[in-house]
């Protein structure tokens, strides 16, 4: 999900024997680190793109005649295409974000730890998995927002200080009914380099 509010910040140069993953929970944990509102309506021929991409003829995201008369009453969106229509678009560009000098300002930390500090900075996607709560109906408007729910230490071949991060994502429609939650795990580790550095 593309954030509204997050902003580039420095890399920090976390020591490892320094580092606090409970004064880390303590400040993360629960916070909001990106919203986004579907820049557009859920729309029909998206739908039927989709549909035809990936060959899936059911007629509740096709029919309109077979849809009415199902349980929905209308056409729905097949659920894995919730979370596009909740999010903020490629288009138009944003700005980025520049510097006192006017150069474009380069973001510090990976994106995929939401500005949590670790100590090392190369990701790997662990989980997600998302649970569809409700319909999403065409000219549906949908908005979302992440949250960290927690960050914990645990230990993988590369790195013994792995740092895990746990973020669930809530989709809600217009009526402000939630559609969908997806959950998503990530870890952040040092490199090798890194790593036998820190066992010297």
């Amino acid at each position: 999900m593309t954030t509204d509010n997050a902003t580039a910040e420095p890399l920090v140069t976390t020591a490892t024997a320094d580092y606090d993953v409970e004064s880390v929970r303590a400040e993360w944990v629960g916070r909001v680190v990106a919203t986004s509102t579907g820049r557009y309506p859920v729309e029909y021929d998206a739908i039927r793109r989709y549909c035809h991409m990936t060959g899936d003829t059911n007629p509740l995201f096709l029919d309109r005649e077979a849809a009415a008369a199902g349980p929905y009453g209308e056409i729905i969106v097949p659920p894995p295409m919730i979370p596009n229509f909740a999010g903020n678009g490629t288009w138009p560009r944003k700005e980025k974000a520049c510097g006192e000098d006017g150069t474009a300002a380069k973001a510090k930390r990976p994106g995929f730890t939401y500005g949590i500090p670790t100590p090392g900075k190369l990701g790997i996607m662990m989980n997600i998995a998302w649970k569809y709560l409700g319909p999403v109906r065409v000219g549906d408007h949908l908005h979302g927002q992440t949250v960290i729910t927690d960050v914990f230490l645990k230990p993988i071949k590369l790195d013994p200080l792995a740092v895990w991060i746990v973020t669930r994502t809530d989709i809600w429609n217009q009526h402000d009914e939630l559609v969908a939650e997806g959950t998503n795990t990530v870890l952040s580790h040092r490199s090798p380099r890194e790593v036998k550095g820190d066992n010297r």
